[in-house]
């Protein structure tokens, strides 16, 4: 079995930076576990699995050891697959997930991913978090991922996470975040437990970070920054319910996995 994969780095124009993403087209889903070794195999922060539908794909998205329910930068990936290509030609693509429809529009060399937001809800620093941040946070949230407000950009940078401390968390990651130098505000992403220590650039995160800052900044329009070692660059928008996270993507390699005695599965163009 040849499967179409490609290999994009998103939330970035130049390779070797921003978050890079596995993307593989199947015919039909296979079982959960092949996604899983194939995630597994490609040690990817995420590798996306794709189906061509009637006016839309399925979509899901695999860590290399747990499939998540939302995912910024493995949605980004395909869209700019789809688009760059496969000769897309509607401005808009639709995604069918678990987290609901998600959308994709194209705006020259930014793609706006349409997301649920997911406000925080302000909670007691747990131990375990300053624990393994190394420093307390000024403000402590929780919604999917634990959020840690910092005064500095500075700290943010410097954070050493002792990574056993958290995973043993109660959430999939921690956000840590500060107003940014040059932007808005700056983040970095830990998430231990599903098998990415530090993710280079979370779009997934966005959903709680923009409605924490479009509040403190009372502004719907915010410019972000990733601070990771690759780093990576993101332009939001907070809408009622909903968040806009738009950002530029390059394809890095392209090519076929051979999976063998899983019966056929190949994608037919779209």
């Amino acid at each position: 079995m040849s499967i179409p994969y490609y290999q994009v780095d998103t939330f970035t124009g130049e390779i070797f930076s921003g978050n890079p993403a596995g993307v593989c087209f199947l015919a039909q889903w296979l079982d959960d576990a092949v996604l899983q070794s194939i995630a597994a195999e490609n040690y990817l922060p995420e590798t996306a699995f794709v189906v061509q539908r009637e006016s839309s794909f399925g979509l899901r998205w695999f860590t290399p050891t747990m499939e998540m329910d939302l995912c910024g930068h493995a949605t980004l990936a395909p869209a700019h697959v789809i688009f760059r290509h496969l000769g897309y030609r509607d401005r808009v693509i639709r995604f069918e997930t678990r987290a609901g429809e998600l959308t994709v529009t194209r705006d020259q060399e930014l793609l706006e991913l349409d997301f649920p937001s997911r406000p925080a809800t302000v909670c007691p620093t747990p131990m375990l978090l300053e624990q393994g941040l190394g420093i307390a946070p000024s403000f402590t949230a929780k919604a999917r991922d634990y959020l840690a407000v910092f005064d500095s950009e500075s700290i943010v940078r410097e954070l050493r996470p002792d990574m056993n401390a958290l995973m043993q968390l109660d959430s999939i990651g921690v956000i840590a975040t500060a107003p940014g130098k040059d932007c808005d505000f700056v983040s970095r992403f830990f998430a231990p437990r599903a098998g990415v220590p530090e993710d280079p650039v979370t779009g997934s995160a966005h959903s709680t970070l923009i409605p924490y800052w479009a509040g403190r900044l009372s502004k719907s329009q915010l410019h972000a920054r990733q601070i990771s070692k690759r780093g990576g660059e993101l332009f939001c928008e907070q809408r009622q319910d909903r968040v806009g996270i738009a950002g530029r993507a390059i394809t890095y390699s392209t090519g076929h996995l051979h999976v063998q005695s899983l019966g056929s599965c190949c994608y037919n163009g779209g």
